[in-house]
């Protein structure tokens, strides 16, 4: 997918990029734009949670990094 985006496919001699690589490059944008939508939430929501038990507290932490993770690897 990354690599529509990269190089999207240009007409041989006029250097014009296709409307389907146009598309397909706009699909995957907003693909990952819900995506990162939708981990900033889960992000938010873990951060929003408040807990004494230290089990709880240590799941929270590990699901914080595991989405921060993926955030940085969609960016």
């Amino acid at each position: 997918m990354a690599s529509a985006l990269q190089q999207p496919e240009v007409a041989p001699g006029n250097g014009f990029v296709s409307e389907e690589a146009k598309r397909l490059a706009e699909q995957i944008r907003t693909e990952r734009a819900r995506e990162r939508q939708s981990l900033q939430l889960q992000r938010e929501n873990i951060l929003s949670q408040r807990t004494s038990h230290p089990a709880r507290r240590a799941a929270l932490e590990a699901a914080l990094e595991q989405i921060e993770g993926q955030i940085q690897a969609i960016q």
